[in-house]
Formats: C-alpha cells, structure tokens, sequence
C-alpha cells in the first residue's frame, strides 16, 4: 500500500516529476512513524484527531527532500510502500530534542485526494546513524519557498486584467472591413 504514493523505479528510487531538483538524500536508518486518526479532527486546526481513535504505521526505509516533495520509501515487507507528500502540504514541523532519547522531527500534513490518509495525520522522523538537525533546516526552508512560490503564481494569475471588446460606440469608423475606432475629442478634418 502506498500513502499519497510516489512512483518508483524497479530499484525502489523515487521518479522524479518534471523540473523537480533533491536538496538532500538519505539512504539508510530513517524510522518514520505515521499517525493517522480514523476520524478526522473536528477543527481544522486541531492537531492529531478527533475523538475517535487512530492507526500507527511504523517502517524503516530512506528518505529523499526535493523542491518540490518530501518522499519516503521503505524497506520491502512495511506496511506501507511509500509516502510522498507535497511540500505546501505540510502544515507544520517540529524539532525535538529529548532528554534522553534522540532528537526527531515531526510534521502535521494536509492529506491530498484518494491518498489515504486523513485530515490530522501527523509523521515521525528519527535517524539512526546522522544528525537531524540539518535535515529539519533543509525541511523548512525547502517548505517555506515552495508555499512562497505557490502564493506567487496564484497572485499572478489573480492579478491579470480581464480584457473584454469595447462597446459599439456611434462614432466607428470602416477602413475596409476593420472598425477602427477614434480616441475620445479625436475628429477627422
């Protein structure tokens, strides 16, 4: 079963989408754990569910963060094949650092159509053998710019004039079949 699925290659990578560039890649000892509530909260901004109860998956696999996408894939036998998530999609991050444990990143995600998941699905990373720091600073600045991006193209195509004929007005002129008509106070002599 694959969440908001990605499509792989027969060696289990991540096909890339049109244009897509990877920022960072990690290729082994990522545990990723998902929390799906199986009712979805009752605000939208209420974090991990309602008041019903919720689905854990848990697998081991690798992670790529594109421009566009963060893309988990896991380890043959998962419950789960892989997940792959826009990055305007993700609601919120966070970087935790236990007391004793280590550290992990979490995020909350807007789930996309016929993916699976639910409204109030949230994902746990942690890495075995690295660091998170860096990838939790990759993460949101990747994030930040594309929800920047997204914004820009709807303002762009928000902000285009909508152009129409002008009015037939009394005073058209003919050259040949083509109307042509004068600017205002504008007379022939």
């Amino acid at each position: 079963m694959a969440l908001n699925w990605a499509m792989l290659n027969p060696n289990r990578t991540a096909v890339p989408l049109p244009g897509e560039m990877t920022i960072m890649s990690i290729d082994s000892g990522v545990d990723l754990q998902l929390t799906i509530p199986t009712v979805p909260p009752i605000e939208p901004t209420a974090s991990s569910g309602g008041s019903g109860g919720f689905q854990k998956m848990h697998a081991q696999g690798r992670i790529w963060l594109t421009d566009q996408r963060f893309i988990f894939v896991s380890l043959p036998n998962s419950p789960f094949e892989s997940l792959s998530v826009q990055l305007h999609a993700i609601l919120s991050t966070g970087f935790h650092q236990p007391t004793f444990g280590s550290n992990y990143c979490t995020f909350e995600l807007k789930p996309s159509p016929e993916g699976n998941l639910t409204d109030g699905t949230s994902v746990e990373i942690r890495f075995k053998d690295r660091p998170m720091f860096e990838f939790v600073s990759h993460l949101e600045k990747s994030r930040e710019r594309a929800i920047y991006m997204r914004k820009q193209m709807a303002e762009d195509e928000e902000g285009l004039p909508t152009y129409t004929m002008p009015e037939q007005s009394s005073s058209v002129t003919m050259v040949g079949q083509v109307p042509v008509e004068n600017p205002p106070g504008y007379e022939f002599s």
